[in-house]
């Protein structure tokens, strides 16, 4: 199964049952929400790495949800697939306005929504064709959960490989210790911020054997930043 996660959020029982069905078949781990109320606590909890949104929710809308998470620091690089029975291009052109990432117009096929969201998570960094993720000559290999330097794996264990998995998906970015917490531990787990420096060291330490322990830097102050920039 891919180490990526999908929040797929529908209020029509029936379709929202099939899309996480469908998204099951494709590999991909999905959540689900009947809301953008139940989204946002869901978003909170845990890492999400694409949004499947319905543009007419009850309560807050699709659209709006979209709004506001490309004003919040922590979402404004969620990509956001926006699913409606709208096919006007003026609200296309709304959608896509608002930050989202691609538009579908209600009926789709299947097949074609797991297209349209591998080629976003291609554009976002996060996936590629073999679903690899690869900066020189350092590979995470998604399928496989395993990382690798040259053609050499490194000994990680499951809690570094999806913080690797964030650092190269996000690099030559500043996150605090806060931040990572929550993207890689998810926020409805309590867990002190030096964590973080105890597994960045580790994965210093691996890196070190190859030379690429300066992957990881510090930047005093405010936290860490992945870059092959020295």
């Amino acid at each position: 199964m891919l180490n990526l996660n999908i929040l797929v959020v529908e209020d029509e029982d029936a379709i929202r049952e099939m899309l996480v069905m469908v998204l099951e078949q494709a590999d991909f781990q999905v959540t689900a929400a009947a809301s953008a109320e139940e989204a946002l606590r869901l978003l909170a909890e845990s890492r999400v790495d694409l949004l499947v949104l319905d543009w007419m929710l009850p309560g807050i809308s699709g659209v709006e949800l979209a709004r506001r998470l490309k004003r919040e620091a922590g979402f404004k690089d969620l990509p956001i697939i926006l699913l409606t029975a709208r096919g006007e291009e003026e609200d296309k052109i709304r959608g896509l306005e608002i930050g989202a990432d691609d538009y579908m117009t209600k009926p789709f096929s299947p097949k074609e929504l797991v297209a349209r969201i591998k080629a976003v998570m291609r554009r976002s960094g996060k996936l590629n064709d073999t679903g690899q993720l690869s900066v020189g000559d350092l590979t995470l290999d998604a399928e496989q959960h395993r990382l690798t330097i040259g053609g050499r794996t490194l000994d990680v264990s499951p809690t570094e490989f999806r913080l690797m998995q964030f650092f190269m998906t996000h690099p030559d970015k500043v996150y605090s210790r806060t931040h990572l917490l929550d993207q890689v531990w998810g926020r409805s787990v309590y867990i002190e911020e030096r964590t973080v420096d105890v597994h960045i060291r580790r994965l210093r330490k691996l890196l070190a054997e190859f030379d690429r322990e300066d992957l990881i830097q510090t930047v005093r102050g405010f936290g860490y930043r992945f870059s092959m920039a020295g």
